[in-house]
């Protein structure tokens, strides 16, 4: 018998999953606490009334709520500092209170900034909490118990251990990162994506097949994490192109929900690659949504990394493209044709100038590049490597 690698799993303490379950809230909740922080980032949703509904919900549980918007952007720094002095100003961080994150995965971020740092008895600023950059404080007081709701189907992060937060000046985006950060209780309503615009639609998705495929072939994969990737993939490829097509197709709908969720999963246990170590400079130096960058360096990541990795690349070409290869380099040249072809049928452009990338920025990309997912890249890359294929993508 075949002995199995050792491994460690994070994940939630309980999901629950389907068409319309937003409903169950009140009854989920009530067993995190017996006041909630809302922090919704969605103004569609906050039209539509879906956040009244919910406060509804809990207000029908016997439970109080405290109501906090927060900006539909990748959280600032001071987009997280002004949503702890708000919630400072509820007397919030008490036992019983806990934290409900409804939006994107901006929102959700930030709802795990605030359930982190709200009950922390010395207010400073998250800089100071996150990797890299400030004076490397740790977590004191363990965070609030967070239910997380996501309302697209991209990053994963009502799975994850980490907040990203980003800087203008200084010019940063770093992770807050807790382990005790992974929501207790996830509620993934896909009916709440139906109203997601194409290309939010297209950009999430693609993060979230691009969190598969780079869990996958992290150097820090495990057979557990690759079957969820595996099984992710089977679900999100065949979807994606149609929840774009038609946002309100359920079967898409849902299969693309539960394709990020068990992206959110693996990369929490896996860590990630190339793809979004550059992913994330690119959002620092060019401004570029953190889905479109992913989207964009997705096939450059597989091409760099194919030799690294080849008997993994037929694995995922068996998934992706539905048959086996003879070959490990023909496997290879069948997922990075998949991704090219993916990418442009659902509006990603092919270039890196294409979405504002400029020469003279690339040194400055490389070095913000070197963060926590670069470290899983199967293959190890210097400084002058990484540049010349950032050049070579231009």
């Amino acid at each position: 018998m075949k002995s199995l690698t050792a491994y460690q799993l994070l994940s939630p303490r309980k999901v629950v999953f389907g068409w319309g379950r937003r409903a169950e809230v009140g009854s989920l909740a009530r067993y995190l606490g017996t006041r909630a922080l809302i922090v919704s980032g969605s103004r569609t949703l906050e039209t539509a009334g879906v956040v009244d509904q919910l406060a509804t919900h809990l207000r029908d549980a016997d439970l109080d709520v405290v109501r906090v918007q927060v900006p539909s952007r990748e959280p600032l720094v001071e987009d997280v500092d002004d949503l702890i002095a708000k919630a400072a100003s509820h007397g919030f961080g008490q036992p019983g209170d806990f934290v409900i994150g409804i939006g994107g995965g901006a929102a959700l971020d930030l709802a795990k900034s605030a359930a982190a740092l709200a009950p922390q008895s010395e207010r400073v600023s998250v800089v100071d909490y996150l990797e890299g950059v400030g004076r490397g404080l740790t977590l004191a007081a363990a965070p609030l118990p967070i239910l997380a709701i996501p309302t697209t189907a991209g990053t994963g992060s009502e799975a994850t251990k980490n907040a990203v937060i980003s800087s203008h000046d200084p010019k940063f985006k770093k992770s807050l990162r807790d382990e005790r950060l992974v929501p207790a209780c996830v509620l993934i309503d896909p009916e709440l994506t139906v109203t997601t615009p194409k290309t939010v639609t297209a950009h999430s998705g693609m993060d979230a097949l691009t969190q598969l495929i780079e869990s996958f072939l992290s150097k820090r994969a495990n057979p557990l994490t690759q079957s969820l990737c595996l099984e992710g993939l089977r679900l999100g490829v065949p979807a994606l192109r149609t929840a774009v097509e038609n946002g309100a197709d359920q079967q898409a709908r849902s299969a693309m929900s539960q394709a990020a969720f068990l992206s959110g999963v693996a990369l929490a246990n896996s860590g990630l690659g190339m793809a979004h170590g550059v992913a994330a400079a690119l959002g620092v130096h060019a401004n570029v949504p953190h889905g479109l960058a992913c989207a964009v360096m997705l096939p450059v990541a597989l091409r760099t990394n194919a030799d690294a990795c080849s008997s993994d690349m037929q694995t995922l070409a068996e998934v992706i493209v539905g048959r086996p290869f003879k070959s490990s380099e023909a496997a290879a040249e069948a997922v990075i044709h998949w991704s090219e072809e993916l990418a442009v049928s659902i509006g990603i452009p092919r270039r890196l100038s294409e979405i504002g990338v400029l020469r003279d920025t690339l040194d400055d990309i490389v070095q913000s590049s070197r963060g926590n997912s670069m470290n899983g890249n199967p293959k190890e890359l210097s400084d002058e490597e990484l540049k010349a294929i950032l050049e070579a993508g231009l």
